[in-house]
């Protein structure tokens, strides 16, 4: 029998102001996630089929769960990361500002109430923010968090660089 591994790309949008990195999260929609906050905020991200780019996937994910486009002249690929639940999500961050004001998210439909036979639809993602580094860390899923790590390490090497400053 042939498995094949779950896989979601996405953008890891940021921006800096007052030399302060935020990030720009998601938090995760329907009655599961209603209420909790700490684990429960996401890059914008979806899953992707076998046949398909990643990197197309994860604009065509973004603009699906935010309704903003990531126009940004330079895309940064960072290393996919294997979730407790077996999925691989692909990243890239991407220097940008958008709205979380402007929030248009697509839906889902499952039953709710359980075992009440009525279907309901709610938002992917019901609201979305700027968040500094350091809060990001506390918020976004632990399997995502390497990511803010890795924005930074590369932030920090690339000032260093433009300093003319040895890097290890």
């Amino acid at each position: 029998m042939v498995t094949s591994t779950r896989q979601s790309a996405g953008v890891l949008l940021f921006r800096e102001a007052g030399g302060t990195v935020e990030v720009f999260l998601v938090h995760l929609g329907g009655p599961f996630w209603a209420g909790k906050d700490t684990g429960a905020w996401s890059i914008p991200k979806g899953e992707f089929s076998r046949d398909e780019d990643p990197l197309h996937a994860a604009l065509r994910e973004f603009h699906e769960e935010t309704g903003h486009a990531v126009a940004a002249a330079e895309i940064i690929p960072l290393q996919p990361r294997r979730l407790a639940s077996g999925k691989v999500v692909h990243a890239w961050a991407a220097r940008g500002d958008v709205d979380p004001a402007r929030l248009e998210s697509n839906t889902f439909s499952m039953e709710w109430p359980p075992r009440s036979g009525r279907q309901q639809d709610f938002p992917e993602v019901d609201r979305a923010e700027w968040f500094p580094l350091h809060i990001a860390r506390g918020k976004i899923s632990n399997g995502q968090a390497g990511f803010l790590d890795e924005l930074e390490s590369r932030l920090e090497r690339g000032r260093a660089d433009a300093a003319g400053q040895p890097t290890d």
